[in-house]
């Protein structure tokens, strides 16, 4: 290598090395690589060189701009990695402060959401009744949410500006959309094992639907009773035993209506007594509507692999948000999800008090 190479060699690097930031370290690699740099002044310069010699000096040239793009890089690197170290250094948080202050009525205490409280007071009536709970993935395939539940595809349900449909990693014929209900629960249980069956699925849905008493997401808890002779008694029996417990009304009026849903048949929705002037449950003249429920569908059935010749069941389903708001008086739906510590501290249970309401029954 000639001495021209030797220094310039030396020189590039040197300055490689002292580039304090990226801008610096980039006007390095313009003054020796860019179009009026020095080594691409010498590589422009070989059509000058002696044909015998020309092999020779293009070779070393080349070495020389392959050494200076290597250190080039690793000083970009190097430069990157140390931002990046004071960038935590200087963006961290000290999780061993103190905590806050106690407030003058002394050290405060978490509470229980009112949502996770009633799912809590779900399973324990529930529970005294013989059922499990069973849950499942919040991403549903289309089949599971809609078909087998002998929905059609030109039900409302499957719009667009009702379900909120995922884009499917295995091709267009396999739909996904986030859960409309815990409905698919139940098909995957019938699935999963053999009558008689008797569970209840409580998770979060979705639905694009937001206002005072919609959510886009919310809680449902769906229940199913597989046998050879259940019957709408039992069905109904179930469900008044259950809504005056969870009220603490026993007394509580339960009205049935006959109604419509594709996955049970005949189907009916279950209206509470109620005092529409003063909101008072289980009081005056008036009827609120609760929950739906019904006899399961023969297809729906024979969707999940069983009999409905031998087997047959009822089925049911409510709003978890919309019961606990009528059990403790809440207008508004929107607060439950809003964080507000004030609202949280008013409404929430206390931790160390168990739901164990089955001495309601």
């Amino acid at each position: 290598m000639t001495d021209d190479l030797t220094l310039l060699r030396t020189e590039a690097l040197a300055a490689v090395a002292a580039a304090p930031d990226p801008r610096a370290l980039d006007a390095v690699r313009v003054a020796t690589l860019g179009k009026s740099g020095s080594l691409t002044a010498l590589l422009k310069a070989l059509g000058q060189v002696p044909p015998e010699a020309r092999r020779e000096r293009g070779a070393a040239v080349n070495a020389v701009k392959a050494a200076v793009e290597a250190a080039l890089d690793a000083r970009r690197v190097a430069l990157e990695a140390a931002a990046l170290d004071a960038r935590l250094l200087a963006e961290k948080i000290d999780v061993t402060l103190p905590p806050r202050p106690f407030p003058p009525a002394g050290p405060e205490q978490g509470g229980i959401h009112p949502i996770s409280r009633t799912m809590e007071e779900l399973t324990a009536l529930f529970g005294a009744m013989g059922f499990s709970v069973v849950e499942g993935p919040d991403i549903e395939a289309d089949w599971y949410n809609f078909s087998a539940l002998n929905i059609p595809a030109h039900h409302p349900a499957r719009q667009d500006h009702d379900t909120f449909y995922l884009p499917s990693a295995h091709g267009a014929g396999f739909q996904t959309v986030l859960r409309t209900q815990t409905s698919p629960l139940q098909v995957r249980t019938m699935l999963a094992g053999d009558p008689p069956i008797r569970i209840i699925a409580p998770g979060r849905t979705y639905r694009a639907d937001h206002d005072a008493t919609h959510s886009p997401m919310f809680h449902q808890v769906e229940g199913l009773v597989l046998g050879r002779d259940i019957t709408l008694g039992h069905l109904k029996g179930c469900l008044i035993d259950f809504l005056r417990a969870f009220f603490g009304i026993a007394d509580l009026p339960v009205r049935f209506r006959s109604s419509y849903f594709p996955f049970t048949e005949p189907s009916m929705e279950v209206d509470i007594g109620w005092s529409k002037k003063t909101g008072e449950l289980g009081a005056g003249g008036d009827w609120l509507e609760i929950l739906g429920s019904g006899m399961v569908h023969p297809k729906v059935l024979a969707n999940a692999g069983i009999d409905p010749r031998e087997w047959q069941g009822f089925a049911f389903g409510m709003g978890v948000e919309r019961i606990t708001m009528l059990k403790h008086g809440l207008p508004d739906l929107r607060p439950f999800y809003e964080s507000d510590v004030r609202w949280l501290r008013a409404t929430s249970a206390a931790v160390l008090s168990p739901a164990s309401l089955a001495e309601g029954f």
